[in-house]
């Protein structure tokens, strides 16, 4: 039986907590987030009519099949991994973690990588300082939704001082349209660590009338001195919606990078936030989207200055054809007492179909004086002089706008860390810019 978000409340989160034999202090937790679910609103992201959509319902608790090896993942899982690595992995399939690999020398370093639901019996008390306390229950009813749904997830400590040279890849995948697809990725990095994570959202839904709900999160702390980078390429099945939350808590001089290539092929609702908490830390995030068809597409980042001398970037850029609709806003807010703090953010559209519509939205919230910002947006077409110089060499008008579109999103393809996602993005952006 699915799960209608109309009657969800306390009892409903509760019973499908204690179905899968969760800790005590998880079960409470569910249902403090079911009784907020069937009071709060729905989000309302600027210009973005998400009520019309089919967000009622979160599907049924269909787990995958678990198995011991790459080997033996569905194909479409597998395509994504490189077969001759041994680098961490960790794979959702519909409803559970299936798959997860972390070599022996970073476990002996105290290196943890685990379903989110394990590591809630085994990490208790790291969990419960950090699960939902950047994206938190009660903004909205998709986040009590999600605080009350979570299925499999990811959990990736990195202990003080720990460097991970390999990126550590999480791939979400759903081929069941009525599963519940809730995943959360929870990342705590401690004070002067290093590490790369490379998501991977994607489905394989075949023909179906039913609408799967992708109603994911990540959470990323930041310690003093740490450095997480985080990549992520979405691209599900036009029947499926994209809803995704990304929070990054910084401490003293830490660092999030953000690369997020946001290809899904139905309506999306993208949320990007640094909360740039401690002095000298920094955010340079880069977002790239290409929408076709009728999509609808709100994509938000946004930083949130309250540590002196800390800065922030943010460059989002997407390219619209046929029918489809994206609202980018860029939002910098720099906090009383951040002083010398910068915040810089750059918007830019191109527009491929008189039909399609890009509305580019910069803002910026200064509540302190000794501060740089600053803002550019743009809504285009392809340069008619970039054309012409290209043809002028020979190259036919197709190629030569061809060659201009992915050089405008090719500053963040070129920045996925992980050469299969890499490969991956330029796959997706083939097919949608074909």
């Amino acid at each position: 039986m699915s799960t209608p978000t109309t009657s969800f409340g306390r009892e409903a989160a509760a019973a499908i907590s204690r179905s899968k034999n969760e800790p005590s202090w998880l079960v409470a937790w569910r249902e403090e987030a079911g009784e907020l679910a069937a009071t709060l609103e729905l989000p309302k992201p600027e210009k973005t009519p998400i009520a019309r959509w089919n967000l009622d319902v979160q599907g049924v608790h269909r787990p995958g099949k678990a198995v011991s090896s790459p080997a033996e993942l569905p194909q479409a899982i597998a395509s994504l991994l490189d077969a001759q690595s041994d680098a961490p992995v960790i794979v959702q399939h519909n409803s559970s973690v299936v798959f997860a690999r972390l070599p022996e020398e970073l476990k002996a370093k105290g290196v943890v990588l685990s379903s989110l639901e394990d590591a809630a019996r085994t990490h208790e008390d790291l969990l419960r300082a950090h699960l939902m306390k950047a994206y938190e229950p009660n903004e909205h009813k998709l986040s009590a939704m999600h605080a009350a749904l979570w299925n499999g997830g990811v959990f990736l400590y990195v202990p003080r001082g720990v460097e991970i040279e390999a990126p550590v890849q999480a791939i979400l995948f759903a081929d069941d349209a009525e599963a519940t697809f809730v995943p959360h990725i929870l990342v705590v990095a401690d004070a002067n660590s290093r590490v790369s994570v490379v998501e991977n959202v994607t489905s394989s839904l075949g023909e179906t009338e039913a609408t799967l709900l992708h109603n994911g999160a990540v959470e990323v702390f930041a310690k003093a001195g740490a450095h997480v980078q985080y990549a992520a390429v979405h691209h599900m099945d036009s029947s499926a919606i994209d809803i995704s939350y990304r929070r990054a808590v910084l401490d003293n001089d830490a660092r999030i990078e953000w690369i997020i290539g946001d290809m899904h092929e139905g309506n999306v609702v993208a949320d990007t936030l640094s909360v740039l908490k401690g002095n000298g830390s920094t955010s340079d995030a880069k977002v790239i989207s290409v929408g076709t068809g009728s999509q609808r597409m709100s994509l938000t980042t946004r930083a949130v200055h309250f540590g002196r001398s800390s800065e922030s970037d943010m460059v989002t850029r997407a390219v619209m054809k046929d029918e489809a609709t994206a609202i980018i806003n860029g939002i910098s807010k720099i906090e009383k007492g951040a002083t010398k703090a910068n915040g810089q953010q750059t918007e830019r559209v191109l527009m491929l179909s008189p039909k399609a519509r890009g509305d580019a939205n910069p803002i910026l919230l200064i509540d302190e004086d000794d501060v740089k910002a600053g803002h550019a947006a743009s809504v285009g077409q392809v340069n008619a002089e970039q054309v012409h110089y290209l043809m002028s060499r020979g190259i036919t008008r197709t190629e030569a706008e061809r060659l201009i579109i992915y050089g405008f999103l090719d500053p963040v393809v070129s920045e996925i860390p992980l050469e299969a996602a890499r490969e991956q993005l330029q796959r997706i952006l083939e097919r949608k810019l074909g």
